[in-house]
């Protein structure tokens, strides 16, 4: 069910499913009826692959976008989408963020976010529900760019006074979005020392959708995303796994999921759709990750890079 976004010579889309017409009507901005999409806009992790932005999924519901962390590159990946055909992840739209967990690759963007949108016309104030802590960072970030907001506001630019404004709700599991036939569960997650992270659970009138942050495995995933449209989940390579320092290791099995455990946790849940993003290979291929997870697991899987759609 991917759709990649890539410009061919007649400016056309590479469609890589059967359903990708009805796909490409759903991301048109003037579509009237809700239809739901999924955009991996950076799949990436700290590691600074110039082919992989920072973490940042978007659900878009007719023309409106809920983001889903603000890794580096976020506004340009949603930027490109827009060009591209997704003309409701154009920049001055960019309005509801969701924040899995404070760790530096997931929320370095949020700076961009804050700002870029708003030199280019973002009105209202940015929305962000994330974990106890966000509205500290946020505020830092205001203060630290207060000469831009100064020279802006009040200089030649004559730039609104709204739009680089926040509204932080710092949220704890449970309903923390319920507006035009959208619901949106927060859910916490096992990501290791983090005492908040959330995965979160997206209702829509025609999908429901379930992104994992970064977690190892947990049982409030599984009964969160039981059933679901579309999970997006993040994954190590288990091969590539044997292959680190034992201290690497210690980390990583308490912050991260395997294949083997995702094929697992995929065989329980059953999603239509399994997406993996935030891929750690050490050395493996895209290809020897997904045959990891398909040697263990007979559902729908695909590997994600950043633009694709589903």
């Amino acid at each position: 069910m991917a759709l990649r976004i890539t410009t061919l010579l007649f400016g056309i889309l590479l469609i890589s499913s059967d359903t990708a017409l009805a796909q490409e009507s759903a991301m048109k901005s003037n579509l009237n009826t809700p239809a739901t999409i999924v955009v991996t806009l950076g799949t990436g992790t700290p590691n600074a692959n110039p082919d992989r932005s920072g973490p940042a999924t978007a659900v878009i519901v007719g023309d409106t976008p809920f983001l889903i962390d603000c890794g580096p590159g976020i506004v340009r990946r949603a930027s490109e989408a827009a060009k591209k055909g997704v003309t409701a992840l154009r920049v001055s739209n960019l309005k509801h963020l969701f924040i899995t967990h404070l760790h530096s690759d997931h929320t370095v963007g949020l700076a961009d976010l804050i700002f870029t949108p708003w030199v280019l016309d973002r009105m209202e104030p940015l929305q962000v529900y994330g974990p106890p802590g966000t509205k500290k960072m946020v505020d830092h970030i205001i203060a630290a760019y207060q000469e831009d907001i100064e020279i802006r506001v009040h200089g030649l630019e004559g730039a609104n006074a709204h739009g680089y404004q926040v509204d932080v709700r710092e949220i704890e599991p449970g309903l923390v979005f319920n507006e035009g036939g959208v619901k949106i569960q927060a859910f916490q997650v096992n990501h290791g020392s983090w005492k908040h992270a959330y995965g979160f659970r997206f209702q829509t009138p025609d999908r429901v959708v379930v992104v994992s942050g970064d977690t190892a495995p947990s049982q409030k995933l599984l009964d969160n995303a039981e059933g679901c449209d579309v999970l997006v989940h993040e994954v190590y390579s288990t091969a590539g796994f044997a292959t680190r320092p034992p201290k690497w290791q210690a980390y990583h099995s308490k912050f991260h999921t395997s294949t083997a455990e995702l094929a697992k946790i995929a065989t329980q849940i059953k999603p239509k759709l399994l997406v993996l993003t935030h891929q750690l290979f050490w050395g493996t291929s895209e290809e020897d990750l997904l045959k990891e997870i398909q040697t263990l697991y007979d559902g729908k899987v695909v590997s994600a890079d950043d633009l694709d759609v589903y």
